[in-house]
């Protein structure tokens, strides 16, 4: 925390991130004040995310460092709730230029700012996240509820991901994507870190060595992401290499070497220091120790950096669209100005990258193929044909998240239908196909320590009531049609289609819904409800009616759907029309996958009775056809009887 603090203040010192404004000075204490205080709420929501993390995927809830490393979680939550709620006081002081007093029209100035506007229910909602933490770490104990503990904390993150610099208004949501993705997995990382420095003294060697070895795997993951976003948030901010040069370029730079510097010694400690320790006859505790101490020490420099970026001018100036000489509707809406009009090539050759989903589809491809490599290491066998069924769907989903029609779907209804259709019906027979699931079980060695791998947690969800109901036929396809009408016939529309948020789970929502739909149907991954396949086609047919309905719904509806929003881009069409579109897309493109599936379940259905055939002819050659010879008898017994 000290090498961050000095870091944090030389940095503001030279780029300027605490000097004075010309007009509406707060005073040095805030200017100061609010920069260290957003420090500690990084340094605080990191350490209770790291520590979470490696409770439920690193730790035996048997062995002591289990309940050191809770303590550290509930110790990091507490400092992330006193200094979120010193944030928002400060960044009130400084929006609106209040001096303290201790009266009622102070505290009521004070709790308009934290209900009434964004910064301050911003900072107002990371308060009560990070109190809800601590409560949580100190009274859990249980590892499954302790995960739904981390994602509470993860979703603590977003509000903060929301401010500061957001690269200006065009690209608002891919600097939103880069700054959570880069305070969470930089939390995981540094929050892991401190977490192992506390919990070692109560470890033996082989389990230190174990449980190094499972964060050295997470931290590299964390390197890739925030390499990853750090870049994406530099190019939006910096834009031009000669912007390198401003005192926030050379911050920036100062921030790329710490990055560099960690990534080689995490690669140091994965080819060097681990393989060290585990052949040392010693405890390992010196090399423990010396990196430890190294890799705090430059990501507190990074930390403190980090802070003050946050507070430093950029030498791109945020611009939004009521700044822009004659902005047109859609710049109005959207914060973006009308792309070019969609033709055919333009839906290939345009690009609006998502970063999350670049991570999402690399990862899946590069996890899957590893898998592969590892069952034919060890002599096993893996069919082709599914791996080529899983990369395909993971490109897939890379180009409708990426490519052209992530540029068209906000602006055209058509598009956006195209991408849903696609999302829900297509990508998951690919993905479903590629049984990633039954590759996971084996190729993920199972633990033996008591703690949860990926393989463990893959069996308690597989096994769990709350999967069992959902993966049933009924049920599945219950949620994927219905869904449809509930999606757009509410406000759940309106909020996917304005807030990037809510696009993210529009994206992550048809997709799930999309492949427990599918995999009810033709998966080969273990389920613990399997139906006969008649009853499989009768669901498939019944959905594919209701499915075609909505199609048809849309295409003879005489109203407009956010009529608001799609009706005032501005194209110079008619936006009734481009429903209508998009009424035939759900309609004809939607139905062309269910027909896929129709076929693939009736050959399924065939090779099923066909294996069965071939197991009652093999039983027949063994036992003499006694079950045939018994039936017979039966039967001519009751043929005698009077």
């Amino acid at each position: 925390m000290v090498v961050a603090l000095a870091a944090l203040l030389a940095a503001l010192a030279y780029g300027g991130g605490a000097d004075a404004p010309l007009i509406l000075n707060p005073g040095a204490g805030v200017l100061y004040g609010l920069p260290i205080a957003t420090l500690l709420v990084n340094l605080g929501s990191a350490g209770a995310i790291g520590a979470l993390v490696l409770t439920c995927f690193a730790l035996d809830p048997g062995k002591p460092e289990f309940g050191r490393a809770l303590d550290v979680a509930a110790g990091s939550a507490a400092l992330w709730t006193v200094s979120a709620a010193a944030t928002g006081f400060f960044s009130f002081l400084s929006a609106y230029n209040q001096p303290v007093r201790f009266d009622s029209a102070f505290g009521d100035i004070l709790a308009s700012f934290l209900t009434t506007t964004e910064l301050g229910q911003s900072w107002l909602a990371t308060t009560l996240v990070g109190a809800g933490v601590t409560v949580l770490c100190f009274a859990v104990r249980n590892v499954t509820v302790l995960a739904f503990v981390t994602v509470f904390a993860i979703v603590g993150l977003l509000p903060m991901a929301l401010q500061g610099h957001r690269g200006g208004t065009a690209q608002h949501d891919s600097a939103t994507s880069a700054i959570f993705l880069h305070v969470l997995f930089a939390g995981i990382w540094l929050g892991g870190l401190v977490t192992l420095a506390i919990i070692r003294p109560l470890m033996d060697r082989p389990r230190t060595v174990a449980v190094l070895k499972r964060y050295s795997t997470l931290a590299l993951v964390c390197f890739i992401v925030v390499a990853a976003s750090g870049y994406l948030s530099a190019q939006i901010r910096v834009d031009t290499i000669g912007n390198l040069l401003t005192p926030y370029g050379i911050l920036v730079l100062v921030k790329t070497a710490t990055l560099l510097t960690l990534g080689l010694f995490g690669a140091a400690q994965r080819q060097f220091f681990l393989r060290k320790m585990e052949g040392s006859a010693s405890s390992g505790r010196g090399y423990y120790w010396w990196i430890i101490a190294a890799e705090l020490g430059f990501m507190g420099i990074a930390s403190g950096v980090a802070a003050a970026l946050a507070k430093t001018p950029t030498p791109v100036r945020e611009v939004t669209a009521s700044e822009t000489t004659n902005p047109s509707p859609a710049q109005l809406l959207t914060g973006s100005p009308l792309p070019p009009v969609a033709t055919f090539e333009r839906f290939f050759t345009m690009w609006n990258a998502d970063l999350i989903w670049i991570l999402v589809c690399a990862f899946g491809i590069f996890f899957y193929l590893a898998g592969v490599w590892r069952l034919q290491r060890r002599g096993d066998k893996w069919p082709a044909y599914r791996t080529v069924l899983w990369i395909l769907g993971m490109l897939l989903l890379f180009y409708i998240t990426n490519g052209g029609i992530n540029v068209y779907e906000r602006y055209l209804f058509s598009a956006h239908m195209l991408a849903h259709m696609t999302l829900g019906m297509l990508v998951p027979v690919f993905l479903v196909s590629g049984g990633p699931i039954t590759l996971a079980l084996r190729a993920i060695h199972k633990r033996q320590d008591g703690s949860r791998g990926a393989r463990e947690w893959i069996m308690l969800l597989v096994h769990s009531r709350v999967f069992t109901i959902l993966a049933h036929p009924l049920v599945a396809a219950g949620l994927f049609a219905g869904s449809l009408w509930v999606f757009y016939y509410t406000p759940v529309f309106s909020w996917a289609t304005t807030n990037h948020i809510g696009h993210e789970w529009m994206i992550v929502h048809f997709t799930l819904v999309g492949y427990l739909f599918v995999s009810s149907l033709i998966g080969i991954d273990p389920s613990p409800t399997r139906s006969p396949y008649p009853i499989r086609l009768i669901v498939l047919l019944a959905t594919m009616a209701f499915h075609a309905f909505f199609g048809l719904a849309l295409l003879s509806s005489t109203g407009l759907l956010l009529s608001n929003w799609y009706g005032a881009m501005g194209w110079g069409t008619n936006a009734l029309d481009d429903q209508h579109v998009g009424g035939g897309i759900a309609w004809s493109v939607g139905e062309i996958p269910t027909v896929a599936l129709a076929v693939i379940v009736a050959i399924m259905w065939s090779r099923s009775d066909a294996r069965e055939s071939k197991r009652y002819d093999r039983k027949a050659d063994r036992d003499g056809d006694l079950e045939l010879g018994a039936y017979n008898e039966m039967l001519a017994a009751r043929s005698r009887q009077p």
